[in-house]
């Protein structure tokens, strides 16, 4: 069966054109076609409450080039599910009924509970071992994922409104940042316990991106970021690097998509007090990261063929 999932964040819209074969133990897919672009549909939401009209032209305009190629490919089932942005603006009724007539499929707004669930669900692939407890973190533009499962399935999870769209709106100073990410933060504690977790499946543009930063890329290579394994002392030296960069310095970084040159550096400030956050909370439990290209997309397209 080929089905279509698309995610539309924050600050991306992405589209998993795949063919699914439902099993026992799950979905297998293979992907036919996988792309993003970069909309900002979240541009302003958090200061105004509602999208910004040309945010959504961005976004229907990658809609529709969506549509043509799931025409294209024969595509039978689509799942549109819209995250964080979507469930914050007062106008999404305007945004919802569009999409709905472009697509010929009504955009589900799903909840950050669910969107934790299908994260796991599409990270979790990655990781080779069955063993010990597992933390996936989703770091979209204006929320968090954080999930904590074994092989068995999700455990906990919780979604914080904490994204590198948001924090990079929302402050202008380094340490106002901090203050609100830390406090945030604050907030998984009795929610999700990380006291046990072996293994943190990091995923979306911000870790992908600082993965890359981490390997030293050149360029974005998907097959040497999918499944990577980083220490706490890599990644913290990425975020380190990453905050140091001025805005030229980072436009000429040859891994970077260009959308999202001007929130990544709120990003890797997550990055790096979601690590302390673990470390602390874990009192330095040994945990090993693994970036993977497979997030809540792909648990969106496989949902798909299972509906």
């Amino acid at each position: 069966m080929r089905v279509a999932g698309i995610d539309c964040g924050t600050n991306s819209i992405r589209l998993l054109i795949a063919d699914a074969t439902v099993e026992s133990d799950g979905v297998q897919l293979r992907d036919v076609v996988r792309t993003m672009r970069v909309v900002r549909l979240g541009q302003d939401v958090d200061a105004t409450g509602g999208f910004a009209p040309e945010a959504l032209e961005r976004t229907f305009a990658a809609v529709r080039e969506y549509k043509a190629l799931c025409d294209e490919h024969s595509v039978q089932q689509i799942r549109f599910a819209a995250t964080s942005a979507a469930r914050d603006a007062s106008n999404r009724e305007v945004f919802l009924s569009t999409v709905t007539g472009i697509l010929g499929v009504s955009p589900e707004v799903i909840t950050g509970d669910e969107e934790a669930s299908l994260s796991f669900t599409g990270a979790a692939s990655v990781r080779h071992a069955k063993d010990g407890q597992l933390l996936v973190i989703d770091l979209g533009g204006g929320s968090t994922e954080f999930v904590l499962g074994d092989d068995s399935g999700p455990l906990a999870a919780a979604s914080l409104d904490m994204g590198c769209v948001r924090v990079t709106e929302r402050f202008a100073d380094r340490d106002g940042a901090i203050e609100f990410i830390d406090d945030t933060l604050a907030t998984l504690d009795g929610r999700v316990d990380v006291s046990q977790v072996d293994t943190v499946i990091v995923v979306a543009g911000t870790f992908t991106t600082l993965t890359a930063q981490a390997l030293k890329l050149s360029a974005y290579d998907s097959a040497a970021i999918h499944g990577a394994q980083l220490s706490f002392p890599q990644m913290r030296r990425a975020t380190g690097e990453m905050l140091s960069y001025s805005r030229a310095e980072r436009e000429a970084l040859g891994f970077i998509h260009p959308g999202r040159v001007d929130v990544i550096q709120a990003g890797a400030l997550i990055v790096e007090r979601i690590l302390g956050y673990l470390e602390r909370t874990s009192q330095n439990r040994p945990m090993t990261l693994i970036a993977s290209e497979h997030d809540i997309l792909d648990g969106i397209t496989a949902s798909a063929a299972r509906n």
